[in-house]
């Protein structure tokens, strides 16, 4: 059935992974969200864009389970992990010990290290396991922070702006690393973010969110191999329409106009 807007109830697919049935959520007299209704697949990558303030991080943290619902159901896989904007590693372990943290499911101790040890391989830090995170570049302790939510034994990760606080072109790489950590450990993913680029490389679907109470205004599909060049026409289409209904139009006739230049 895919993600979409709903006003009225309807049985939750097989392969839903996550559900919200007319969800609504109230801070104080602020109505955040309002009879929001949206499912998620199995493996599906999606990312929720929308005006500062809308709920976008309220939604999030309703996907997660840390705040419940004034109104409506959310159901949710048991085993989730949740990424943030600001890295959530631990200054006093050491990059393998934070890696390790994300593998504690794990009773057997040879287990855990042969699974740290892949992971280490995997983000290609194996020269930096006992470095501390203060010692790494922002790009680095990401990919740590990734390593660790994806050793953990989960359906659905959570990633909250996980690339807002790293420069352009650290922003790009860590796209691509991304992707290919995904391809090498598959997770189904919500992505929240005010990148609109980001959104259109990475995500399956883009959920365009109204302003404050938020309601889904446009879902935009894009099924092609994902990290995508930016300058792919679908991605540029996706953008250009992603803008245009958040009523930025002049950035939405530039992203058209570059998109056709490089034809």
């Amino acid at each position: 059935m895919g993600l979409r807007a709903m006003t009225h109830t309807v049985p939750a697919p097989a392969s839903a992974l996550l559900r919200f049935d007319r969800v609504g959520h109230r801070f104080g007299a602020v109505d955040v969200l309002h009879e929001l209704s949206l499912d998620v697949r199995h493996g599906e990558f999606v990312a929720l864009v929308g005006p500062s303030g809308c709920g976008k991080t309220t939604l999030l943290s309703l996907c997660s389970g840390w705040i419940q619902p004034t109104s409506g159901r959310v159901d949710r896989p048991a085993r989730l992990r949740m990424v943030f904007q600001q890295d959530g590693l631990f200054p006093w372990l050491t990059v393998g010990e934070n890696i390790h943290l994300g593998l504690r499911h794990l009773a057997d101790d040879a287990e855990r290290r042969r699974r740290g040890q892949t992971l280490l391989d995997l983000i290609g830090l194996q020269a930096f396991s006992n470095h501390y995170p203060h010692q790494l570049s922002g790009g680095m302790r990401q990919r740590v922070e990734l390593a660790r939510a994806l050793g953990g034994d989960t359906d659905l990760l959570l990633l909250d702006e996980p690339f807002s606080s790293l420069d352009y072109l650290s922003r790009l790489k860590m796209r691509g690393e991304l992707a290919r950590l995904l391809r090498e450990q598959p997770r189904t993913v919500v992505l929240v973010t005010h990148d609109i680029e980001e959104a259109a490389q990475l995500a399956d679907r883009v959920l365009v969110l109204s302003e404050r109470p938020a309601r889904i205004r446009d879902e935009v599909t894009l099924d092609l191999p994902r990290p995508r060049d930016l300058t792919h026409p679908a991605v540029v289409r996706a953008v250009h329409r992603i803008l245009t209904t958040l009523g930025l139009e002049h950035d939405a006739d530039v992203a058209a106009a570059s998109g056709r230049e490089q034809k």
